[in-house]
């Protein structure tokens, strides 16, 4: 492997960006596929292999790179997946665990000491401070997902606008379809009327639960299906 591309790597992963090192097998000729920056490198791919790459990238897969002409192997770099769920309340109390069983990185923020308690979320990076200064510092990118359910403007909104300006790839807020309506309002009165088509509300796929646990569940399955979906 060239300095290089060996630096590039690291330099890469330091920054949290996904990214793709395709081998050629029989000589080591290599090159660096990104989801939305130039091919870097000496290996040279079509269109259809670059795309192929991507999609690999995409879903974290490495392996033999299919309906390749050379043996080529792609090996996938792609930071950890992260939720952050806003609002220590019942749902997230179920989100919590079965997020970071797919895999997720996870973080409750919720300013209100009473709900942000370990003894209600063990083993979870729990944060009791305000989610907009939060989200800011935790840098949301385009591996993360956000989910706000306190149902408190004054709590979710701020971090509703934080994640409205970041790449995340997912928005969810709980609340009923006139509780959404009038965030709409607010929100577009704050400046983001271009960007809300990006909240997913009311929050969650159209299971027909209502309990928090399956509440819960549909959000992870919307969760999953707009990462894939991408």
């Amino acid at each position: 492997m060239k300095q290089t591309i060996l630096a590039r790597i690291f330099e890469d992963r330091e920054n949290k960006h996904p990214v793709a090192l395709v081998t050629r097998i029989d000589d080591g000729v290599q090159a660096l596929v990104y989801k939305d920056q130039p091919v870097f490198g000496e290996l040279s791919l079509s269109s259809g292999e670059q795309s192929r790459v991507k999609n690999m990238l995409h879903s974290g897969r490495s392996g033999k790179l299919p309906e390749s002409g050379d043996a080529v192997f792609v090996r996938s770099y792609v930071p950890p997946y992260r939720l952050v769920i806003v609002g220590a309340v019942h749902i997230a109390q179920k989100l919590a665990p079965i997020a970071k069983e797919v895999g997720y990185q996870v973080t409750v923020v919720d300013p209100r000491r009473a709900f942000a308690t370990q003894e209600r979320f063990h083993g979870v990076d729990l944060i009791c401070d305000w989610p907009d200064e939060v989200l800011e510092k935790l840098q949301l990118d385009s591996q993360t997902a956000v989910v706000t359910l306190t149902h408190d403007p004054k709590i979710d909104d701020p971090a509703i606008i934080e994640s409205l300006k970041s790449n995340a790839f997912y928005i969810g807020c709980l609340g009923s379809t006139r509780t959404h309506a009038k965030r709409i309002e607010r929100l577009s009165e704050a400046g983001f009327a271009d960007s809300l088509q990006r909240i997913c509300a009311p929050v969650g796929l159209d299971l027909g639960g209502r309990s928090p646990a399956e509440v819960a569940v549909a959000t992870l399955a919307q969760i999953i299906q707009s990462r894939y979906a991408r």
